[in-house]
């Protein structure tokens, strides 16, 4: 089994809808099972600042695919929710990415985990921070509550629906 963090984020349309159907798609992958969720949190863009705000989140699965076969799924995910990827960094109706895939590093021209920016954005850490605490960066001894404390920056990332406090799929059941 692969224990993998995926960070899902959306700023067109029903954002909270668009989130709800990747994981429920993701939950019906083979072999493959969402077993947490963050809170959903509201974020200002980066990069291409002119668009709407995105919801973003983290969840945490366990899978058998291996890493390009997920990332392959997850691109699937995207397409078939109607994602369009005409500007970089640009409006979307999903985003979905891996950050973490066991403790592996993965460099490869389609991947690169640990994700190559996660440790830039507030809005991928403070949902992963909230999922698990105690987690460590992979292939280094930096605990991701020091990255926390001294690095991330949380302004424009705010709390849009609180996760139930158990981290369960059931949130976004209908």
């Amino acid at each position: 089994m692969n224990y993998v963090y995926l960070a899902l984020g959306s700023n067109i349309g029903k954002r909270d809808a668009y989130l709800r159907r990747a994981l429920q798609t993701i939950d019906q992958l083979h072999e493959t099972k969402v077993k947490r969720v963050s809170s959903i949190y509201e974020t200002e863009p980066i990069g291409y600042t002119d668009q709407d705000a995105f919801l973003n989140m983290v969840a945490y699965i366990e899978t058998t695919y291996s890493s390009s076969t997920l990332l392959e799924e997850l691109q699937r995910i995207e397409k078939q929710l109607d994602r369009k990827r005409n500007i970089h960094w640009g409006p979307r109706t999903l985003d979905l990415d891996i950050l973490l895939y066991n403790q592996e590093n993965i460099q490869t021209e389609e991947l690169k985990v640990p994700h190559p920016r996660m440790l830039e954005r507030g809005f991928v850490m403070i949902p992963l921070y909230e999922l698990q605490p105690d987690l460590q960066f992979p292939h280094t001894n930096e605990h991701f509550s020091t990255i926390m404390e001294e690095r991330i920056n949380h302004e424009g990332v705010y709390v849009w629906k609180r996760n139930n406090g158990a981290g369960e799929f059931g949130l976004f059941e209908n």
